[in-house]
């Protein structure tokens, strides 16, 4: 670390530190997370909270959430009714459903369902009061060394999230869901969630991941999402973020895939003042594939990240990103995409894929693909595009007897409905789907 960003971390190292022990005792849990919370600490204490200075971060700026004060979430108490969440995504979806409020897992708000035989779903709390040892074999085994602030963070203040483990073989037909419901409305109030998914050999599984607001003001999210997605596992994964327009998310997601498995992860990014994606997959089996999509929505002066490392460890695999962006207003998207190559990965095909459309003169995006081949027999391609609406498109579709402003949605539409066809879920598809078109029907530059 240098020394300017050691300076630049430190006024907000020592808050972050010295809540720590307050936190501590007021938590429970096997005595083995204790010592794993003080190491996410102490290499929290070594890495700071990245700067403009990092080259991974230098688009994004995370100092306004540095300045914020911190207060790390045990107790937030918060009325949240049914009805309420029936305005969410997701919300009619079948299948079980894990709600948090404000950080902490809400019984009387979630939907239990059958499982097939030695199937888990449940918090992570109570599966580590129920079951420490084998999380202690599990939590933090898929996600890469810690290599971010925030990551640390997580590490040590995590309290709850969802955990599901399904047994080799046994497939969990309806899509189960985390939902994450945040309604503080104290600035600097901090919440953590940790997910931790293992599907065995042979399992299908499909996971709903939201985060959404009922109200709130200048709050962090800060959360991590592990995936161990065994040979020939079928997983999908669709992550759904409309946080509160004051507020921040950060999120990492690691995952690790085995031989011949197949797993689709989607980020769809609409709300939050400043949201950041850190993900990074490991093809640690032969012949398996991997589809990253994701598709970022913003408008005034929001901006949202996706950094993305896909690391091919094994050969005779094959790897897919795609994400659009579309940005209005004062708005910022940035895209940083590496496809790591490993010398054993022989007969590698990647693509990667960043397309941002600009609705405004203002708008801005940072796309930066590449590509880290170390092995000679490979197929990789990586691109990036960012412009307007074509006008001849447009200028097509009014010739059929569109408006203006319904041929520009109609474009913007299929633009966004690239990634969404991506979905294999069908009733998750069709809701995107709906909810993007409805979100462009309220923009008053599209009127």
């Amino acid at each position: 670390m240098t020394q300017s960003t050691r300076e630049q971390s430190a006024p907000s190292a020592d808050k972050y530190v010295s809540k720590f022990e307050k936190f501590a005792k007021r938590t429970t849990g096997p005595a083995w997370l204790r010592a794993w919370r003080e190491a996410g600490l102490a290499r929290y204490g070594e890495l700071g909270l990245p700067t403009t200075t990092h080259e991974d971060w230098r688009f994004t700026n995370v100092a306004p959430i540095a300045r914020l004060p911190f207060r790390p979430a045990v107790e937030v108490p918060a009325e949240v009714t049914p009805e309420q969440l029936q305005r969410f995504t997701f919300a009619r979806q079948p299948g079980i459903k894990l709600v948090f409020v404000n950080g902490r897992f809400a019984a009387n708000l979630s939907t239990p369902g059958p499982l097939p035989a030695g199937a888990r779903v449940d918090s992570l709390a109570a599966a580590l009061a129920a079951d420490g040892e084998l999380l202690q074999r599990q939590l933090g085994q898929y996600a890469q060394p810690v290599a971010n602030g925030f990551a640390a963070l997580n590490q040590a203040y995590f309290l709850d999230g969802g955990f599901v483990y399904v047994p080799r073989d046994q497939v969990i037909a309806e899509p189960i869901q985390f939902v994450y419901v945040t309604t503080a409305a104290q600035s600097g109030a901090a919440f953590h969630p940790r997910n931790l998914i293992i599907a065995g050999d042979h399992s299908q599984v499909t996971i709903l991941e939201s985060y959404v607001a009922l109200g709130g003001a200048g709050y962090l999210t800060n959360a991590v999402t592990e995936l161990y997605a065994g040979d020939s596992a079928r997983v999908e994964l669709v992550k759904f973020q409309d946080e509160a327009t004051d507020a921040f998310h950060i999120a990492g997601f690691d995952g690790e895939f085995g031989r011949a498995s197949q797993v689709n992860v989607h980020s769809f990014a609409l709300g939050a003042k400043l949201s950041r994606n850190n993900i990074h997959t490991k093809l640690a089996g032969e012949g398996l594939e991997c589809v990253l999509n994701g598709l970022y929505l913003t408008r005034g002066e929001q901006l949202a990240d996706h950094h993305m490392v896909v690391e091919h460890a094994q050969p005779h695999c094959a790897s897919h990103e795609y994400f659009n962006g579309i940005l209005d207003d004062k708005s910022k998207g940035v895209f940083h995409g590496r496809i790591l190559v490993r010398p054993i990965a022989q007969k590698t095909d990647a693509k990667q894929t960043n397309k941002n459309l600009l609705l405004s003169d203002h708008a801005t995006a940072n796309t930066k693909p590449q590509l880290e081949i170390y092995a000679d027999d490979v197929k990789c391609t990586h691109g990036a595009t960012v412009g307007q609406l074509n006008a001849e498109s447009i200028f097509y579709l009014r010739t059929r007897g569109l408006g203006p402003d319904t041929a520009r949605r109609m474009l913007i539409h299929a633009f966004a409905g690239e990634i969404i066809e991506r979905i294999q879920c069908e009733p998750a598809r069709e809701e995107l789907d709906q909810l993007v078109w409805d979100r462009l029907e309220a923009n008053p530059h599209l009127q």
